[in-house]
């Protein structure tokens, strides 16, 4: 009864730290994912000049989960008759909790958000380029944090449970 309490208690720790792991591990793909899909709007608005409900619509099946669901979001607020930046706000809003991503991304989006739609294209192009290059600031930044932190959270974890156990035998 103690051999599977402790195996319990060993495999329910490092399932915990393995669900750590995973977002240092989700958070540079799913920065790639955005970094991705904010250059396919920058050629869609630049040269297709298609409107950015269209663009969104396109979007949700060409970039993989989770991130499609953010243009998922933003197609329904814009069909709901919400302006672009209100749209844009509250998709924001609903898709950031099911990703790894951090507050300064969201920053980031918010803040480009706020922009979208506000000006000519070129000046469009430009706002588009300055979330992109803080989005890979943030991506390197992010493959950083992955290197130093999902080994030690996995390593955490087992030991954390192994501990436990031994405090208890």
């Amino acid at each position: 009864m103690k051999l599977i309490g402790s195996l319990l208690i060993i495999l329910t720790s490092t399932a915990i730290g393995r669900m750590y792991a995973k977002r240092y591990r989700d958070r540079p793909r799913q920065l790639r994912q955005l970094r991705s899909a904010l250059q396919v709007l920058e050629t869609e608005i630049t040269y297709s000049l298609r409107p950015i409900g269209e663009v969104a619509a396109k979007l949700v099946h060409q970039i993989p989960k989770p991130v499609n669901q953010f243009f998922k979001l933003l197609t329904d607020e814009l069909e709901k008759g919400l302006t672009l930046q209100e749209a844009w706000k509250e998709a924001v809003g609903e898709f950031w909790p099911n990703t790894a991503l951090k507050k300064n991304e969201q920053d980031i989006l918010l803040q480009f958000g706020v922009t979208l739609g506000q000006s000519d294209r070129e000046n469009q192009e430009k706002q588009i380029h300055l979330a992109l290059t803080h989005l890979e600031r943030e991506e390197s930044e992010a493959r950083e944090a992955q290197a130093t932190y999902e080994k030690l959270w996995n390593t955490m974890g087992f030991l954390a449970g192994l501990l436990i156990v031994l405090l208890l035998i």
